[in-house]
């Protein structure tokens, strides 16, 4: 009995260690939570808004897309713009490129004293998400990669010199496996981003990444500023409409750690929600079926979200949608809630 009752003695005293030592460690990650939140996490409530626009997207919209485009300008007042320079517009034939229609973009912006964020790369915002010229389907992957590689430097060496571009965004979402896309290799992108900082060392880099379905860490580590989306409300096949039980606190706590142990410089959201995430495309998708994802409502709720996450600037997603609404549908109502904002 005496030697059972020893064991269970030091037993007990092994369980009160551990038992301690937990909640030291539990302790100490608390402290140190809080301590980086309070210190890193960015702390600006006043929010610049702008607007990723896609020549393409407004032409399956079935909408002229310079109207559109000086619509968000002059009527919307939008200063800020987010324009993909698609390989697929530019060298439509390998080796000739034609860039009319972006130099417009760039030029109508920069006639208006409004900034433009350059997104380069052959993963470029909106469905397929990658677009890659035809001609290219017959290269091998290191073709590929050269061709891009030429593209972009051809790209940075004709903008550079144009005030209106404030930054580069290399890739969209490089690290997110979405699309039809093939696989954009950590050295890929390293190479891109090289060519990106030798050619116009004066401006900075964004990568992007997705808000719910990454750590960040990747694409922080090589950027000069962060890039991340931020979605409420998205459609799922298996479990329908998904809104997302993700806090503004979950974003701040997630800078935090990022700002503290990479040397990005700031977090800003370059997709925020503004239109309809559905079963279908959109032009499949009755209005009645759009407004369960987006309507003026959620909008607003959406960008009392985004004041709350507290990044200094956000990129809304979906100002094709709402001219589509309003010229061709006859309801102006997401445009002008778009309007408090701009």
């Amino acid at each position: 009995m005496p030697i059972l009752k020893e064991k269970e003695e030091v037993s007990q005293r092994r369980r009160r260690r551990i038992n301690k030592t937990m909640l030291f460690i539990i302790g100490m990650f608390l402290c140190f939570s809080i301590v980086i939140f309070f210190i890193y996490s960015p702390r600006n409530a006043n929010v610049t808004y702008g607007v990723t626009f896609s020549k393409p997207f407004a032409e399956y919209m079935g909408l002229d897309w310079r109207e559109t485009y000086t619509a968000l300008l002059d009527d919307l007042e939008v200063r800020r713009f987010r324009l993909p320079v698609y390989w697929t517009e530019i060298e439509k034939t390998q080796g000739e490129y034609t860039f009319g229609d972006v130099d417009w973009q760039i030029n109508q912006a920069r006639l208006r004293n409004a900034e433009v964020v350059a997104v380069v790369g052959q993963k470029q915002p909106r469905w397929p998400e990658c677009h890659i010229p035809g001609w290219v389907n017959r290269m091998t992957d290191a073709e590929r990669e050269a061709e891009i590689e030429e593209t972009m430097t051809t790209v940075i060496n004709r903008y550079k010199d144009n005030n209106a571009i404030v930054a580069w965004q290399v890739e969209n979402e490089p690290f997110l496996p979405y699309g039809e896309c093939p696989i954009i290799s950590a050295n890929l992108l390293d190479k891109e981003i090289e060519i990106v900082r030798k050619l116009d060392p004066t401006r900075p880099i964004i990568i992007s990444d997705s808000g719910e379905l990454s750590t960040w860490y990747n694409a922080a580590k090589r950027a000069d500023v962060l890039g991340t989306t931020l979605y409420r409300i998205v459609w799922n096949d298996n479990l329908g409409y998904v809104h997302y039980p993700i806090s503004s606190l979950f974003y701040r706590f997630k800078a935090a750690f990022i700002m503290y142990f990479t040397d990005v410089q700031k977090i800003i959201i370059v997709e925020l929600q503004g239109e309809p995430w559905g079963p279908t495309i959109i032009l499949d998708t009755p209005l009645e079926e759009q407004y369960k994802s987006m309507d003026p409502e959620q909008f607003r709720k959406n960008i009392e979200f985004v004041q709350n996450v507290e990044f200094s600037e956000a990129y809304l997603w979906g100002g094709e949608w709402w001219y589509w609404l309003k010229t061709v549908k006859g309801d102006d109502s997401m445009w002008e809630a778009a309007r408090e904002i701009f």
